[in-house]
């Protein structure tokens, strides 16, 4: 039996087009966006200034319950988006999972804190739910510990609590 979870992808964008374009190519693997979160200035570092100097964050969550052993392979689609959208990369996919303890986020970096998947892909705990709220680790990246996201991974969190409960009454 899989590990069911809620995929959570996030998206650094320069402009609502390339947003719109994102999401279409998103929905077309994943199905329908649950949840959404959107035009956020991303200041936090210029390592994507080669995306664009001005940058923004959205998020998207999907309807249902996914298998969490599939994170690699989400990623891996995220990354051929990332190669679609031009020759320097115009946009920056991060797809990942939220449950009731975590939000682990999928990434090609390795880090002495990240799980090697496979093919190129290793995860991260980013985020863990304790005491009613979202804690940051001290590897967790500045907007992540900025808590500006909390809201959001909250109620994909409850939709998820939801789901999940759901499916234990219908056993």
């Amino acid at each position: 039996m899989s590990y069911l979870v809620k995929l959570v992808v996030g998206v650094l964008y320069p402009d609502d087009e390339w947003l719109e374009w994102t999401k279409s190519c998103l929905k077309k693997e994943f199905g329908a966006v649950e949840r959404t979160l959107r035009g956020i200035p991303f200041e936090y570092t210029d390592y994507y200034k080669d995306i664009s100097p001005s940058l923004f964050k959205a998020f998207f969550s999907f309807t249902g319950l996914w298998a969490a052993e599939n994170l690699a392979d989400w990623k891996l689609f995220t990354c051929g988006i990332e190669r679609a959208s031009g020759k320097t990369r115009k946009i920056n996919i991060d797809p990942g999972y939220v449950n009731g303890a975590r939000l682990v986020l999928a990434s090609t970096k390795d880090h002495a804190h990240r799980i090697y998947l496979r093919d190129g892909i290793f995860a991260e705990v980013t985020l863990r739910y304790r005491g009613k709220r979202w804690v940051p680790f001290d590897y967790t990246f500045p907007d992540f510990r900025s808590g500006l996201y909390d809201d959001f991974l909250s109620a994909v969190r409850n939709d998820w609590l939801q789901e999940i409960r759901s499916l234990k009454e219908d056993e």
